[in-house]
């Protein structure tokens, strides 16, 4: 799933990213980047330290 793809390059960052730098990180569509986004928030799995920009929790 791209759950696994968005945490795995928010992880191998190491630094708060937005979603347009996770889609490019991790290769896939920005749409697909934002889809996995509301899951991994939803499961609180990912936090925002600031405005637009995640991290996992």
């Amino acid at each position: 799933m791209s759950e696994e793809k968005v945490l795995a390059a928010m992880k191998a960052a190491g630094k708060p990213m937005s979603a347009g730098q996770i889609a490019e990180a991790a290769g896939i569509d920005r749409k697909d980047v934002d889809k996995a986004m509301k899951v991994l928030k939803a499961e609180e799995k990912i936090i925002s330290p600031k405005r637009c920009y995640w991290e996992p929790k």
